[in-house]
């Protein structure tokens, strides 16, 4: 828990070794697949690329195990992508679907569930939507980025994935990543020039 998404670089690389047949559900606005040779230069969205078997060669020095496979991912809260995300998913054959109008179905997640012995999840706090949870990226406006916008996903919604995830799929690995309280930042900032508070 907690830092960018290359949380999730080692324990799914070590994971992945353990397990003979596990899967990947993908809980993230975005694919985590850019590399820098696009131009890209921020290595928080490199993470499921690398452990896809492609990327840059520090980050793949770090993979230990077998890649995982494309069909072992399901994305669920992905939304728009950039061209050369949208070229790599589909030159190494992940089955997405960009989730702005409506979320992947309850069925299909049990279905992919269905398919493995194991089950990791990859929960990026940015899959929530900014207007309903401010711990998160795209809810501080003096942010910089890259263009892509936040999630969509309400809690509701969330839970109910969450929880479906946990009665039907063996649960291995967990990880939570890009929890940015901002709110709690800029409380601290200011009261730390409160006296009452600092002395």
């Amino acid at each position: 828990m907690g830092g960018i998404c290359f949380v999730s670089l080692a324990p799914f690389d070590y994971l992945k070794g353990g397990y003979e047949n596990a899967g990947v559900i993908w809980i993230d606005a975005h694919p985590d697949v850019s590399m820098s040779k696009d131009g890209y230069p921020m290595t928080h969205a490199m993470v499921f690329g690398a452990l896809l078997g492609n990327g840059d060669a520090e980050f793949l020095s770090i993979v230990k195990n077998k890649k995982f496979r494309a069909d072992e991912v399901l994305y669920v809260g992905l939304q728009g992508l950039h061209d050369c995300q949208k070229a790599f998913l589909d030159e190494v054959g992940v089955d997405y679907e960009v989730q702005s109008d409506k979320f992947i179905s309850n069925e299909k997640i049990e279905n992919f569930i269905a398919k493995f012995d194991q089950i990791l999840v990859h929960f990026d706090i940015d899959v929530l939507d900014e207007k309903f949870f401010h711990s998160t990226y795209f809810a501080d406006p003096d942010a910089g980025g890259d263009g892509s916008g936040g999630g969509k996903m309400k809690f509701d919604q969330l839970s109910e994935i969450l929880s479906l995830i946990s009665q039907k799929a063996d649960v291995v690995g967990f990880s939570i990543a890009e929890y940015m309280p901002f709110d709690a930042y800029k409380m601290h900032q200011m009261f730390n020039k409160v006296k009452i508070f600092t002395e």
